[in-house]
This record gives structure tokens, sequence and C-alpha cells, in this order.
């Protein structure tokens, strides 16, 4: 019997290692064909030999696999040096198998076990021992803030608005959009007591048919990415389905709650179901109104409502008894391809918002203009339009602004002193092609644009990137920060960061660079553009400031969860097009694209302690692969829909993300996260981080990964090893007087606290579904709270929920759950 059992062990060891070396080497040779590595074919060929002689030959099988080991250990090293991600693929592989073969019941001749399994033993150990050593390596840049930086204190706030230190009146706090709050009761010696005060729970779930990430109607992502404000001692939020929700921020009990019943077609047809966030404003005392204080909040059905802060009833005499359209002066809006998911930026009087526009459907899409209304009565007050002459009007209500023009769709910032308002563009639709667009458009996308507030003039253009072809719109308005000037002086500056993971200084009065901050023009690839386009021959790239860019990829930065899926990957590689970052999307071959544009940093945006002038990003990595295809030859066979854009696109249409139809153009795209068979990138960790760098001296201060592999596993599983690879990251940062970051937004739901001198975990807290958001801080009765929105994120794939959680250092109330 036990002869019985080593003979078939034996023989399905060798069938299964005929298998993976038949796969190895046929991918391998031609993964060689393509002029990749020799490695996966050599091992392939050994596998192969190996699985014939172990029948035969044991010992000799044992010895030739111990000889294999050993060289994929010396190939492994060479081409990733002792890091653990990179020696992890290259080798667990291989020793789970060389595991295997130990066993004594496998490939066993002689009563001596050790006699014939001695190579295979010391193999094994030596590649187990440089994997043991690889764990000890870091991904960190450790550095500490001076104590001195970090005592600094009396600078005045960029964007004084003297409020209350207790409050957080916008999203990002002030206009300025630094995420500084000026508590300090909350510290880095006692934030570990931090404890649950309340937690409600919105009310306003998933539906059916909405977060999905897959399928035919993929995109309808429901995501919970509010940050509420707090004024007085109230918060105030919107939900993805656009309900706005006062709440007692000691207790979190419900005060009043709105429902502005969108039109369910819109709702339909919306691909991102999401607010991330409403706007207060009290009425200047010259102006008569019966609705002083109110908060503002956009409507999934392209509205704003403008809400009664005390009672959440609709302002009677703002608009249509409390709303305006948004879809006025815009034309032909089908359902969907219009909406706002930021809340809009009110000052002065005004109400300033643009919103989002389907990406890449269409090149006769409605148009991006910013437009400012009456903040009391809701009247449209400007238009800034790029397309008309002037760009700065008032249409009558019969004219249409320029279509298909950059939108803008993040958070705006400001300063007010200046009275200007920051504006981040980004493309003339479609993304990847841009062969119709205009000089207006070239002119105003992916940039940084400075409005009057109240006239809506232009003051001033910066932009970040040239013909973009890679949807690398700017996601969020630039933060503020007043810096040390060359003469002592001190400059008003801002910071705008970008999806490339690269941070523009500029002075915001006038758009130009900070001296000390310089920004070149550099060389960048332009071959293999759409013969009907063109390609921007250089990019500008900040020269002084630190990059969270990742290098360009190579062949070995490719990965996987076994050395069979990371050799797909391989192939995959040498078969696209990528000569580094700003390779044009080609037609008929894929392209990678990377940074993509679901980060490196999204709209989530950056974080500015204003008083030790450090800036804190967290960053994600992931490549995206996008292929330009002939359309004439989609809409012959009958697989795309024709359409002119008249009445609601075709049904049959392509979703969000993978398919993007591109109507009016000669193209569509094809797009998608770069993944292998097994829904594993075929990028390598680290995938998420949080950076501290220094404004002053310009340098990386700390920077760590942040967020684990708990929550994202294989085929989008949830539960998986928390490997510390750093995570994918949704959701910006905090940072508070008492030297404390808070951030949620990575994949694996945790909120976490960080100590902004050295970037190390004080406090972590398990989340009841994604926290995809970002925190904000606040006083009452004393108490200084930390609160975020934990709701999850369709397309992160994160658990969804209506969690609002604050916490206290006495955590008095923890457990309440008010609804």
């Amino acid at each position: 019997m036990r002869e019985t059992t080593k003979r078939l062990l034996s023989i399905i060891t060798s069938v299964l290692l005929a298998l993976i070396g038949l796969f190895l080497f046929f991918g391998g040779a031609q993964l060689l064909l393509l002029g990749g590595s020799w490695f996966y074919a050599l091992t392939g060929c050994v596998l192969l030999a190996a699985a014939a002689l172990g029948l035969k030959q044991p010992r000799l099988a044992s010895s030739l696999y111990a000889a294999l080991l050993v060289v994929a250990t010396i190939w492994a090293l060479v081409e990733t040096g002792f890091n653990i991600w990179g020696l992890e693929v290259r080798l667990l592989t291989l020793v789970g198998i060389g595991v295997w073969l130990l066993l004594p019941q496998v490939w066993r001749v002689s009563e001596s076990w050790l006699a014939d399994k001695k190579a295979l033993l010391g193999a094994v150990g030596v590649s187990c021992l440089v994997l043991l050593i690889s764990c000890f390596s870091s991904y960190s840049i450790d550095g500490t803030v001076p104590a001195d930086r970090m005592a600094a204190q009396g600078q005045p706030e960029s964007a004084a608005e003297n409020m209350p230190d207790g409050d957080w009146q916008a999203y990002g706090r002030t206009a300025g959009g630094d995420r500084y709050s000026p508590l300090g009761q909350i510290t880095p010696a006692n934030v570990g007591k931090l404890k649950r005060a309340w937690l409600t729970r919105t009310g306003d779930v998933q539906q059916a048919g909405e977060g999905t990430v897959a399928g035919p109607d993929q995109g309808h992502e429901f995501n919970l990415e509010v940050t509420p404000i707090k004024v007085d001692n109230t918060l105030y939020m919107c939900t993805p389905h656009s309900w706005v929700i006062a709440m007692d921020a000691a207790t979190g009990k419900v005060k009043w709650k709105f429902d502005p019943h969108p039109d369910t077609a819109d709702l339909a047809k919306n691909v991102y179901l999401a607010c991330r966030g409403v706007s207060y404003y009290r009425i200047p005392d010259e102006i008569q109104t019966s609705c002083r204080t109110r908060i503002y909040s956009p409507v999934a059905d392209v509205r704003m409502v403008a809400l009664d802060a005390e009672t959440g009833k609709p302002c009677d005499d703002f608009g249509d008894h409390g709303f305006i359209s948004l879809r006025e002066y815009l034309g032909h809006v089908p359902h969907g391809f219009h909406f706002v998911t930021s809340p809009p930026l009110v000052a002065k009087n005004r109400l300033i918002t643009g919103g989002w526009v389907f990406d890449n459907q269409a090149n006769f899409e409605p148009s991006g203009a910013i437009r400012g209304f009456d903040a009391t009565t809701g009247a449209l007050a400007w238009a800034w339009d790029a397309g008309h002459n002037p760009e700065t009007w008032k249409p009558n209500p019969d004219e249409v602004l320029t279509r298909d023009t950059p939108n803008a769709w993040g958070v705006y910032t400001a300063d007010l002193n200046l009275g200007m308002v920051y504006i981040p563009t980004g493309n003339s639709p479609p993304d990847n092609w841009g062969g119709t667009r205009r000089p207006f458009d070239d002119a105003t996308s992916s940039a940084t644009i400075a409005l009057d507030i109240v006239t809506g003039e232009r003051r001033w253009t910066y932009q970040t990137v040239h013909h973009d072809l890679w949807d690398m719109d700017i996601p969020s308005g630039p933060s503020m920060v007043d810096l040390p000037g060359p003469n002592g002086e001190t400059i008003p500056a801002l910071v705008q960061s970008t999806k490339r993971g690269e941070f523009f200084v500029l002075d915001r009065r006038t758009g130009e660079t900070v001296p000390g901050y310089p920004v070149e023009e550099r060389p960048v690839p332009t071959a293999g553009v759409a013969p009907d386009d063109h390609a921007s021959p250089t990019q500008p790239f900040p020269a002084a400031m630190p990059s969270l860019t990742p290098p360009n990829l190579k062949e070995s930065d490719m990965w996987g969860a076994t050395l069979l899926d990371q050799m797909l990957c391989r192939i995959e590689y040498r078969q696209s097009a990528y000569e580094g970052q700003f390779t044009p999307p080609h037609v008929g071959q894929t392209t990678v694209v990377y940074p993509a544009f679901y980060g490196v940093v999204d709209w989530q945006g950056i974080t500015i302690d204003p008083q030790r002038k450090i800036m804190l990003a967290n960053a994600s990595y992931l490549p995206f692969r996008i292929k330009l295809d002939h359309r004439q030859k989609l809409e012959s066979n009958g697989t795309l829909p024709k359409w002119d854009g008249k009445g609601e696109e075709p049904a049959a249409k392509g979703d969000a993300l993978s398919v993007s139809p591109d109507y009016g153009t000669p193209y569509i795209a094809l797009t998608n996260p770069w993944l292998n068979p097994l829904q594993i990138p075929c990028k390598g960790p680290v995938w998420g981080t949080l950076s501290a760098i220094d404004l002053v001296t310009k340098k990386i201060v700390w920077q760590h990964p942040v967020g684990t592999t708990r929550d994202t596993g294989p085929f989008r599983t949830h539960n998986n090893i928390p490997l510390p690879t750093g995570m994918y990251n949704v959701g910006g940062n905090i940072v508070t007087r008492g030297g404390v970051v808070f951030m949620g937004a990575t994949a694996d739901d945790y909120l976490r606290a960080f100590d902004l001198a050295t970037g190390n975990v004080l406090w972590t807290d398990r989340l009841p579904a994604g926290g995809q958001a970002t925190p904000m801080s606040y006083e009452v009765g004393g108490k200084q709270y930390v609160l975020i929105a934990a709701g999850g994120h369709g397309g992160l794939g994160t658990r969804s929920g209506d969690y609002i959680i604050a916490y206290t250092l006495d955590g008095a109330q923890a457990g309440n759950a008010a609804q």
C-alpha cells in the first residue's frame, strides 16, 4: 500500500511538472522571440526533463530541480536584488514545488531520504534564506521633520477667513484647501487613546445594479466619498443619491435630512453615484433674504439645491424654489452626460461650479464651461467659456455654451483676499485622441486657471500637460501656502498636484513659477501617435520639487501571484507599445499608460501644514493599457451602433471604463487596468504610499508604504493575507496642529493616524466599510473629534456601507448608533 501511494504521488508530481513545464516552455519561447527574458523557456525545459526523469531516475531529477532552483535564485537576485516582492514572485512558486519534492513519498528510491534529497534540501534552504533576508529590506524613506519646524506656529492661514478653530467650513477646511486643523488636543503622545465617540448610518445604501465594476453595465459606481463640513455645532454632508443631511456634531444625531428626489433617468445613466461634499455660505447682511445661512449641494440630475442650514428646507428665493438647473445653456444633454460630484465654491455672493462630462463618449459633448451664479438668487452672473469671444460672458436663455470644451470636475479652491478661484481643468473629450481639438481646447486643458470670483474674468493660466492624450486632467484644485522668498519676503503661493505625481509651485497672484521652483520642458515620446493626431514633443516637469512619478517600467518590473502569470505579464509588456511616460496611444496596438489616469495623486489632492511648511500626499500606482481601434470596422460589423448626438446615446454603447465609443472620431478606445488573468496587477508593489515633502528644502522628509492586501486578493476577493505592500487608495489625508496625520483611503478599510514628524503609524481602527473619503477634524464641547465617512468605493471594490464615524480621546459615547 505504501509503495502504491509513493508511486501514485510520483506520477502525479511528474504530470503536474510536465504541465507547468509545457506552459513555461511555450510561453517562454514566445517571450524570447519578443526579445524578453530567457529564464522562462529554460525553466520549462528543465521541468519537462525533471518530469520525465522523475519516474525512472528520481535522484537525478531531484538534483536537476535543485540546480534549477539555484539558478533561479541567482537570476532573481540579479533582476531584482533583495526586493521581497520581486523575489517572492520569482522564487515562491519554485520553492513551493521544491518543498513538495522533499516529501518522503515523492521521487524516493532508497531508504535514505537525505541521500535522495540532499541537493534539493540545500537548494530549497538557500532560496528560503534569500527570501528571509529580503523580508528585512525597506521600501521607506526614513526621516524626521526637524524639531524647530514641528514647533513652528504663528503663521496666518493663507486663505484667512476668520473661521473658528473648531470649525471645518469647506471641503479642505478653508477655501484655500490646505486641510490643516489648528486643533492640538490630539497629539502623537495620546492618539493611541482614540475611541469611537459615535457612529451614525445615513440610510442611503447601495441599490441593486449599483456599485458594479464589471460586465455590460460596468460603472454606476456607488461611492461614499464625502467629507462633511462643520459649522458651529452642526455637521453637513451629502450622500451618493444626493440626500443632504445635518447631524449634531457632538452626538451624530440627525437634525434634518433632505431628499431632492433626483430624476431616476439620470440616476440610471450616471456612471458615478458620488457626492464629495456640500458648501456653506452666509448671505451678507446687506442683502435681503429669508434664508441667511445656506447649504448648497449638487443633485445627481444636474441641479443645484440651496437649503436653509437651520431647517433643511429649500431656500425659496434661490432659483426655482431652492433649485437651479445646470442643464441650462448646455443645449442637448443626454442623461448621464453631465453631473456634479464636487461641492461648489461659494464666496463673495457667487456660487461657482463646472461639472463632470461623460468621458470618452463623443467629441460633441456638453460644454465644460465654468459658471458663476448669484449665491442669493441663483441667477447666472457669468460663464467662462473657452470657446466663446469674449470668453467670459452671460448667455441669453436660448444661447448655448461652446460644446466639448475642457471641463473641471474636481474641488475648486480660492484665495478670498485676492478674489480668485482656481479651476483644475480636464480635456476636451475624448481623452485619448485629439485630432479635432480646437486651439482654445489645447490652450486650456489640463491646466490651473485663475478666474475672478465676482466677474469670471480669466486672470492667468498654467498648463501641466500639453495636448493631453492620456486623461491627465487636473482632478483637484491647488492648495494655498505662503512660502519664504529669496530675499526674505513672503510669497503667496499655491501647489498644484497632478495625476502624474508632479507638484507645480506657482505664485497664486500671477501663475508664474515661484523663484527656486523652476519647471523645465523635457522631450517625451511622440512616435506611434495616430496619423490624424499629433503629440507634443515636450512636456513640463517641475525641476526642483520632489516627484512621486514612478520610474519607467521595465520587463523585470512585471509581477503576479506566481511565476506563471508573471510570465504572461512579461509577454504583454513586450507586445505593448511603451517608451516610458507620455507614450502616445497607438492605433491597433495596445499602449501602456503609466502613470495612469487613476493616480498617482487623484481627486483627493494634497494637504499642506501652513505652519511647518510640510506637504503631505498619498499616492497610488497602477498601470493601464489603451488601444485605439478603427470605428468603421466596429460599426460595419454591428459591434458598435452609430450615433450622431441626437437623442439618447445608444443602449448598446460601451461602459465608463473598458470601451470608449468616442463618437464623432475615427476611433474607439479600449481601456483597462493592467491586470493578469488572476486579476493580479502586472506591476508589483509598492502600490500605495504616504509622503511628507518639505516645501522649503524641497526634499522628501519621509515616505512609507501605506495599506495592506487584507481586503484585496486574486479575483477581487476580500479575504487575504495582510501583506504590507502599500495599497491603492482613493481619498485624502489631513494634518493637525497637534502633529498628527489622519488618512483612510486605502483598500484595506482602515483609518490610520501617523506621526507628522516621522510618518510612523500611531493608531488604527478597522472600518465597517471602505473609507474612501478624506477625513476631517473639529471641536465641540471642548473635545477634538476626528471624523470619516466609511461607505466604500465601487471602482476600488471595497465594502459598501453608509457609516459616518467620529472619534475622541475618551470615546464617551462609544458604540452609540444614531439614525
